[in-house]
């Protein structure tokens, strides 16, 4: 018999509206201690309103599972992950790309749970403690729907104890692990702390990269990581890439990536440094990008400088215009799920407005079809904006 918790009537409204979201306003009594069992979360006539849990994580208080009164078990499990297997028959059927989202928590009907496909082996990511308690439940339901995975790793991206990646089940691969996805090769890490090497929601934005978009143009792409715009990039006739980052590991990293590509390295430069102090020394160098990429962190510390999205991302629209070619193009991203497209896009138009340039919006993209949101706006985080600059 589960708890049972008493919903206020927005936080009804919201669930029959399709959010699945919890929040702690949404309860008519505070809690002290989060149950790690499922909740029957009720009206004020106690009457059933909805099947799912409580979980502090980044966003929310919990997650609703269901609405019709199911018990929550194996088999409920191995539906959800069966119709999204389902779902993604025509990403295992294009053999161009051996990586992708397999199940996207909410979006696929479980909130605090993502399961990423890398070439045959999965990473499972836990989101809250609630849902991790039920961790053997949930794997055991995952390998009999997709019998073929060689092994797993898991993600803790909640506060804990536990060791944030370790393996799970199955064999480990040798590593780098190569992956493809638009026919580019991507060196991956499964077992490396959060991240794996590659941002798997970006990959139609790569894909237009490798498609031609960066063909015959100098390319800087800010907060690189290990490189994977630049490769896509350089892959799709880039003339030369510049990769920056302030994290030392991302020289090895990217130079990685490109060698793996056999894509010659003296026509890529990476340089390790803040991104606000590259923009000043390639101003003062009189460099000069046809195409800059900027996708940083929602929030960065740097010794005593921080970086916001929300706060900041003006900032970098302003320094990349100084150094762009006079009809150069910016792509603007973040995966900011507080700051809607509309606050983000007035923040990229209102800077290029002070810098007084002419602009279009060309291009938008939100998270692909592996990815899918559900029905409240921070459940489709990602925002991709493509705006090309007449400096003129």
């Amino acid at each position: 018999m589960s708890v049972k918790i008493e919903l206020t009537n927005y936080g009804i409204k919201r669930i029959r509206q399709g959010n699945p979201l919890i929040q702690v306003e949404d309860l008519k009594q505070k809690i002290k201690e989060i149950p790690l069992e499922w909740v029957t979360f009720v009206d004020h006539n106690h009457k059933y309103v909805a099947t799912g849990y409580l979980g502090k994580q980044n966003k929310g208080f919990g997650w609703v599972l269901d609405q019709a009164q199911r018990p929550i078990d194996q088999h409920f499990f191995e539906e959800k992950f069966q119709l999204a297997l389902e779902k993604r028959q025509a990403f295992f059927n294009d053999e161009t790309t051996t990586a992708f989202r397999l199940f996207n928590g909410e979006g696929d009907g479980i909130g605090g749970v993502t399961v990423d496909y890398y070439a045959d082996y999965l990473v499972i990511s836990w989101y809250n403690e609630t849902i991790y308690h039920f961790k053997q439940m949930i794997v055991a339901s995952l390998l009999a729907v997709f019998t073929e995975a060689k092994g797993v790793v898991e993600k803790i991206r909640f506060k804990s104890a536990l060791k944030e990646s370790h393996w799970l089940a199955g064999e480990n691969p040798q590593e780098p692990l190569v992956v493809l996805e638009n026919g580019v090769s991507y060196a991956v890490y499964l077992d490396e702390g959060y991240m794996t090497g590659i941002f798997l929601d970006q990959k139609e934005v790569r894909g237009r990269l490798t498609e031609g978009m960066a063909a015959g143009k100098k390319v800087l792409n800010m907060f690189s990581y290990t490189g994977a715009f630049s490769v896509a990039a350089a892959y799709g006739g880039a003339t030369e890439t510049t990769s920056v980052d302030l994290a030392q590991r991302s020289l090895p990293k990217t130079q990685e990536q490109f060698e793996i590509n056999g894509l010659p390295l003296e026509q890529q430069k990476i340089i390790v440094m803040d991104t606000f102090d590259y923009f000043r020394y390639a101003a003062r160098k009189n460099f000069h990008y046809d195409l800059i990429i900027l996708d940083p962190p929602s929030f960065a510390r740097n010794k005593k400088k921080t970086f916001s999205v929300a706060k900041d991302y003006g900032r970098l629209i302003e320094d990349s215009v100084e150094i762009l070619t006079e009809e150069g193009m910016i792509i603007a991203s973040t995966n900011a799920a507080n700051l809607s497209v509309k606050k983000f896009k007035q923040a990229i138009e209102t800077a290029l407005e002070n810098k007084q340039v002419n602009y279009q919006l060309v291009e938008s993209y939100r998270l692909p079809a592996d990815f899918p949101a559900s029905d409240f706006e921070e459940s489709n985080y990602l925002k991709v904006l493509f705006y090309k600059v007449l400096k003129a």
